[in-house]
């Protein structure tokens, strides 16, 4: 059997979930065993739908209580080992990366985090990671019959789509948390950025926070995240939901616009797993263009409203 955490957010799922069910399921195929997804808590969406995306049961722990690593980590432990699993797979959202370690060590099994591709292997488990901060690639193996494996999200991205129902079993937990959430805060934002296709981000390049009308117009017209780098956040013209970089929010889509942005190494070691990166500086001796599949020298100010304006036409 192969196990999948398939998270919800205020009860919903989200592409990163049906991403990490759809490789689960793949995974399972190669194995000639079954994918099952796991559900915990509430849930708005309809669970058998999963079975679209590969899953051929879901388990549904109905008393399950907010996240909490350790109970949901001791949770999934148990089910694996009740039902022999050979691998649990776990979406790399910021939830399952502190989930994924509590998996690994409850069910005394290898964790291979920042997974990018499918296994080559099996016998042992043997995948393609993400290496020094996603400035690399590693290839791993895992010993042993079992495995917990946690997906980073866009990496892999959704296939076909479908029409098949899985049978929902609701199943009740006994794992207690140690912690209890006492304020959460959610980012505002019409994309989230580890699911984001594409994304539109800017620097101190921009000037001032009043001239990021300019990024999020051309972020509509692509129907893309906004995000910005580290500078940016800590002077507060942007909220730090929106960094990017080695110590914001890693990102892999598949296109990245760069504005106004040096490319120093810690902001490309969040970016570079994008798949087309287009690089906007005046700057010709900028480190960005280094990294770039696409880049433009010129002043933003004039190069993103005529890239704005040419897309509106485009799309007219």
């Amino acid at each position: 059997m192969v196990l999948i955490f398939a998270e919800t957010w205020n009860g919903t799922f989200k592409k990163s979930t049906f991403e990490a069910v759809q490789y689960g399921a793949q995974c399972a195929k190669s194995l000639g065993t079954e994918a099952v997804a796991v559900v915990f808590g509430a849930a708005s969406d309809d669970l058998a739908a999963l079975g679209a995306y590969g899953a051929q049961r879901v388990l549904h722990l109905t008393n399950a209580s907010a996240f909490e690593p350790i109970a949901y980590g001791t949770a999934l432990a148990a089910l694996a080992s009740q039902h022999r699993a050979r691998l649990v797979v776990v979406s790399a959202t910021a939830n399952g990366k502190s989930l994924t370690p509590f998996v690994a060590g409850a069910w005394d099994a290898p964790a291979i985090t920042n997974v990018l591709a499918l296994p080559t292997s099996f016998a042992p488990l043997a995948v393609r990671r993400g290496a020094f901060s996603s400035k690399g690639l590693e290839d791993a193996s895992a010993a042993g019959d079992r495995a917990v494996v946690g997906l980073v999200p866009n990496s892999v991205g959704l296939g076909t789509v479908g029409t098949q129902t899985a049978a929902v079993e609701a199943v009740e937990t006994a794992a207690a948390g140690k912690s209890t959430s006492v304020e959460l805060q959610v980012a505002s934002g019409k994309i989230p950025l580890p699911e984001a296709e594409r994304v539109v981000s800017a620097g101190r390049g921009m000037k001032g926070p009043e001239n990021w009308n300019l990024i999020e117009a051309l972020a509509q017209e692509l129907n893309a995240g906004t995000a910005c780098s580290k500078p940016v956040s800590d002077i507060g013209w942007r909220p730090h939901s929106e960094h990017v970089g080695q110590t914001g929010i890693q990102i892999n889509p598949q296109l990245y616009i760069a504005i106004g942005i040096s490319g120093a190494i810690q902001h490309l070691a969040g970016v570079s797993s994008s798949k087309t990166i287009v690089v906007i500086n005046s700057d010709a001796e900028a480190p960005f263009f280094k990294a770039a599949d696409y880049g433009v020298v010129g002043d933003a100010f004039e190069v993103v409203p005529k890239l704005t304006e040419a897309l509106r036409a485009f799309h007219a």
